[in-house]
């Protein structure tokens, strides 16, 4: 099975997911506000936090509006939005749990959404190194801050040293998961992309296929209305043009010949019929269809001779099981070449049918005697026997003779394989 190849672009965001941005940054918004307020009454800074509500509604502003325009500008949006959180966070501002969401959600768009990866990964680099390079600088501060309030410094491993640790470690983890989760998002996205890709080429070729299959039953049909409807017309118009040249002065040739066509408008209606039943039913076959084999040849040489085309049927080798396809094929293309015989050969012509059977074949063949029509030209005759031919998985030659005729030979092989 073919791989399926993935887009380099994702889809654009849709109006619908930009609607949603603009809801999230209002959320965060409020929530950020609540957050300052509620961390300005607990004092979570101490005597440190920014005085003044008008700073913290600022920084809510700051840290939620640009979560508006995220899928759109997402690399400007996370940088503004790491610029704000920094300075927030550097000047105290009481509010501890919007901001680090607000964070997360700037570096997973990254991620998710820009299409040059390069760019997406230089600018996520960028923020993390920003972000860890201010917390070495924030704890070296704290550390040699001259104050004995907070945590003990005293020892190596310090109450104060594992705290900073746990600083270190938790925004580590923060920031990997943001940047690997942005990254999944991304190839998500793309792959979802190539199988919508994927799924409209398999509906057009659907669509296609289901026009081809139209259009072969069209060919079918047209092509068993013709071999029908073809063999007995000409025999019907050869007995029709014997019964008015004798009909003056031999009245019972005339109604013999006219008897003739009666009998072959019975058999091509009788024909017609049973092909109309087997087109009509569901599974292709007709509870009561008289399918046409190789044993027909017999009667199909007779009925060309009587009706003014002197045919021989000559058959080598020992008859061998073959496949009904093939037997239906080789029969009707044996049917096409006597009528074209019969239409084109002349008053004299005559033709001599060859059936052989071999190991692994079986080989049609037709040979004519008389005009050859000039120029050659395959019509719908012709065309349905290489149609039948293929469809057995066999070959056809049709070709005039150059001492007049024509010649038509048909190999079949008889191997399953070739057959299905």
């Amino acid at each position: 099975m073919s791989e399926i190849a993935s887009p380099r672009r994702r889809r654009p965001a849709s109006p619908r997911e930009l609607r949603n941005d603009v809801w999230l940054a209002l959320a965060l918004l409020l929530g950020a506000v609540l957050s300052a307020a509620l961390g300005s009454v607990a004092g979570v800074y101490g005597d440190e936090t920014a005085q003044g509500m008008q700073w913290s509604l600022l920084y809510a502003l700051g840290l939620t509006a640009p979560l508006a325009v995220r899928r759109r500008y997402p690399e400007i949006v996370a940088v503004a939005i790491a610029i704000v959180f920094f300075v927030g966070v550097s000047v105290r501002i009481p509010e501890l749990y919007v901001g680090n969401i607000a964070v997360f959600i700037a570096m997973y768009t990254v991620g998710a959404w820009v299409d040059d990866r390069r760019r997406a990964m230089y600018v996520r680099i960028a923020i993390i190194v920003g972000m860890f390079l201010w917390l070495l600088v924030t704890t070296f501060q704290s550390a040699t801050a001259p104050t004995d309030e907070g945590l003990s410094r005293e020892g190596l491993f310090s109450p104060f040293v594992a705290f900073m640790l746990i600083q270190f470690l938790v925004n580590a983890a923060f920031f990997g998961g943001a940047y690997y989760m942005g990254d999944r998002a991304h190839a998500s996205a793309l792959e979802r992309a190539a199988l919508e890709d994927r799924t409209r080429e398999l509906e057009s070729e659907r669509e296609v296929t289901a026009a081809q299959a139209v259009a072969l039953d069209r060919v079918r049909i047209a092509r068993e209305l013709h071999d029908v409807v073809a063999h007995h017309v000409s025999a019907m118009g050869v007995q029709a043009g014997a019964a008015r040249a004798v009909m003056d002065r031999d009245p019972e040739a005339a109604r013999a010949a006219l008897a003739g066509v009666e009998a072959s408008a019975r058999s091509a209606l009788e024909d017609l019929r049973h092909l109309l039943e087997t087109l009509r039913t569901p599974d292709g076959d007709a509870p009561n269809a008289s399918t046409v084999r190789l044993a027909g040849l017999t009667d199909l040489v007779a009925h060309a001779n009587d009706n003014g085309l002197s045919v021989t049927l000559t058959i080598i080798g020992d008859p061998v099981p073959v496949p009904d396809l093939v037997q239906v094929n080789v029969y009707r293309v044996a049917q096409e070449a006597l009528t074209n015989a019969r239409r084109h050969g002349g008053p004299d012509a005559a033709a001599d049918v060859r059936l052989r059977y071999g190991d692994d074949a079986v080989e049609l063949e037709i040979v004519n005697t008389g005009r050859t029509a000039t120029p050659i030209r395959p019509g719908l005759g012709i065309v349905g026997m290489r149609e039948r031919a293929a469809a057995s998985g066999g070959s056809l030659e049709a070709t005039p003779r150059a001492r007049g005729g024509f010649l038509v030979r048909l190999r079949v092989p008889l191997s399953e394989r070739v057959v299905a």
